[in-house]
């Protein structure tokens, strides 16, 4: 036995490591590569084969380009790696959208109904009422804190249930071991959007979930430069995700994934932060007289507390500010105040982010009515005195309108 693969094997057996060191080891071997430390970034499309009796017997390792090359075994090893030993699998998507469509359509067919979490990403309501409906799919859209009352849900034809929590712009938090439970009796499936907590701080395949799935645009990536979906599977998913992403013929550029690699070994100390950061600046909103309430699961006013302090282990920077009934323009004057604060779209990465928001039209099972305008935040690397002043600028600014 070579020393890559004694050294492979060892790090295989050590399966108690602690969540940080496995970001750091998971999916290595530098023997392999000469000792180099990081796993080459392989450009591939052909793969050569040394005779014809390989060639016709697929004989070896990798077989083609987007089917799997040495950078994306690092990746998809490193991430199961921290998802844990309920993990059969890790596919690789070109986005988060993409690991959504791709676990969705893994698992249902034509005359298929599933459920869906209410508070979900906007665009996977879309794929459900679009791209689905178009091939026969039936979705019902359910309340989050349903918990295992969704058994009153469940159709002869129910085969998945969508979950995410919490919901990435109004933060209901869901029971998903409950939810899990009640699919699975009925033999269906349970996906979840596990963004916002990643495997770090919520093991979603222990908790019940079959595809777990991220945007690793997010935190995996971390620096806002990057598009990336994962799907983590377990046994009884597994071999239909790998398959339809297969015949899909979906993979991820390399460079996206070995940027992927680089964002993994330090998500774990910027996850620290960021839930460090958020609660920090979660608190200090919910004193001003500015704010109705804080959207933060973490915090004990959060309606889910329980459900967060029982099944999750951190929080990340992402949370929303439902402020006290304002005018529009002061609305727009407290955001353009900031300036440390970016507008835009996703989120996760180092810089800070606030934009405004409004479900009312994006519901369906349930009724959004805040009380007043809702403004989303992602607490990102900057230093929380100073994040806390620019807010203080913006709420100034929101105060000289009135």
């Amino acid at each position: 036995m070579s020393k890559a693969e004694t050294d492979a094997n060892k790090l295989g057996k050590q399966a108690e490591l602690q969540p940080d060191t496995k970001l750091t080891i998971g999916g290595r071997n530098p023997h392999a590569h000469h000792g180099y430390v990081n796993t080459p970034v392989y450009h591939a499309s052909t793969l050569l084969y040394r005779t014809a009796e390989d060639f016709v017997g697929r004989r070896g390792q990798y077989f083609y380009g987007r089917r799997g090359t040495p950078t994306s075994e690092a990746l998809s090893k490193a991430i199961a790696e921290i998802e844990g030993p309920a993990c059969a699998g890790v596919a690789l998507l070109p986005s988060g959208l993409s690991a959504i469509s791709t676990g969705l359509l893994a698992v249902l067919r034509a005359g298929d109904h599933v459920l869906v979490t209410d508070n979900c990403y906007g665009p996977t309501r879309k794929l459900c009422d679009s791209v689905l409906a178009r091939y026969g799919v039936t979705t019902t859209y359910f309340d989050p804190q349903i918990g295992g009352g969704i058994a009153s849900l469940f159709q002869p034809n129910t085969r998945a249930v969508f979950t995410e929590a919490p919901g990435s712009l109004s933060f209901e938090m869901q029971d998903i071991p409950a939810i899990a439970e009640a699919a699975h009796k009925r033999d269906a499936l349970v996906l979840m959007d596990n963004t916002w907590a990643t495997p770090l701080y919520f093991r979603a395949l222990e908790k019940g979930v079959d595809l777990s799935i991220q945007s690793g645009t997010k935190y995996i990536g971390g620096h806002s430069d990057l598009m990336l979906g994962t799907i983590s599977c377990s046994a009884a998913a597994w071999p239909r995700v790998r398959d339809t992403g297969f015949s899909l013929g979906l993979c991820v550029g390399p460079d996206d994934m070995n940027l992927g690699l680089r964002g993994l070994r330090t998500m774990g100390v910027r996850l620290a932060r960021h839930h460090q950061s958020g609660l920090t600046v979660a608190r200090w909103l919910e004193e001003r007289p500015e704010v109705l309430r804080v959207l933060h699961p973490a915090l004990p006013s959060h309606p889910g507390h329980a459900i967060w302090k029982r099944d999750f282990t951190g929080a990340c920077g992402l949370f929303a500010m439902v402020l006290k009934p304002v005018p529009e323009k002061a609305v727009f004057a407290f955001l353009n105040a900031l300036t440390l604060y970016g507008m835009g779209a996703s989120w996760g990465g180092y810089e800070s982010l606030a934009i405004p928001f409004d479900l009312k039209d994006y519901r369906s099972a349930t009724k959004w009515a805040p009380g007043g305008p809702s403004i989303r935040l992602h607490i990102g690397l900057e230093d929380v005195r100073d994040l806390i002043a620019d807010l203080e600028r913006g709420f100034a600014a929101l105060a000289a309108t009135q």
